[in-house]
């Protein structure tokens, strides 16, 4: 006679409904679910700056040029063909997502942080020595690295 499927071997008889709970605390978990949300809405944003790349800007920065996009720009070795144009084209929209996530959101952050800031500053335990650079505690009279008489600290 088999065995009940309720119960895995090892790791103390844990119970395949615990198991299945667990794992629907864990993807239920906040931090899963934003994570998820944050992917989808990355891929969202970069189709949107991919497009606003290729259709808007691009063409407005080959005008100087004899090409209308610089998706077009291409050489050829030996039958190979290169693209440049088209990494020019990924490196401007790479330029514009890290310029958008910089500025609407990791510049907003970090000031909010900064307002919202309760702890105060910590003192330094150490400080270097003029010799060797080193790092020495503060009420050091000698580094421990160089051996130099250092000055007290003030």
């Amino acid at each position: 006679m088999r065995p009940p499927l309720e119960r895995i071997p090892g790791s103390g008889g844990a119970v395949v409904k615990d198991a299945v709970k667990d794992f629907k605390t864990f993807i239920l978990r906040g931090n899963v679910v934003d994570l998820a949300v944050g992917v989808a809405i990355g891929a969202a944003f970069t189709a949107v700056i991919t497009s606003f790349t290729k259709n808007l800007l691009t063409p407005i920065l080959a005008i100087p040029g004899d090409k209308a996009s610089f998706a077009d720009l291409s050489f050829s070795i030996r039958n190979a063909t290169f693209k440049y144009g088209a990494f020019i084209d990924d490196v401007i929209g790479f330029v514009l997502i890290a310029a958008v996530l910089f500025f609407l959101v990791i510049r907003p952050i970090n000031l909010m942080m900064a307002r919202r800031k309760t702890e105060p500053d910590v003192l330094s335990t150490t400080r270097d020595c003029p010799y060797c650079l080193s790092s020495i505690p503060i009420a050091a009279s000698r580094c421990a690295f160089c051996t130099a008489d250092v000055a007290a600290a003030s």
